[in-house]
């Protein structure tokens, strides 16, 4: 059995929430006025990695029932 796209999509999601959920968290509040002060980049970030985290989990469950 080949690998699971899931896993490697997961990985690479997770990864990038990970970096703009940061960079949301610490940069500067005054960069979020254009967007009446809600921090897309932590939001998104945040969504980014609830996606690869499920991502993740799906593959690697579905790899454990195979074996």
């Amino acid at each position: 059995m080949g690998l699971d796209i899931r896993i490697p999509l997961g990985v690479m999601f997770t990864l990038l929430g990970l970096l703009l959920a940061g960079f949301g968290f610490f940069s500067d509040p005054a960069i979020y006025q254009r967007s009446l002060g809600i921090d897309v980049n932590l939001w998104w970030g945040l969504v980014l990695l609830a996606f690869g985290t499920v991502m993740l989990g799906f593959g690697w469950r579905a790899a454990h029932r195979t074996h």
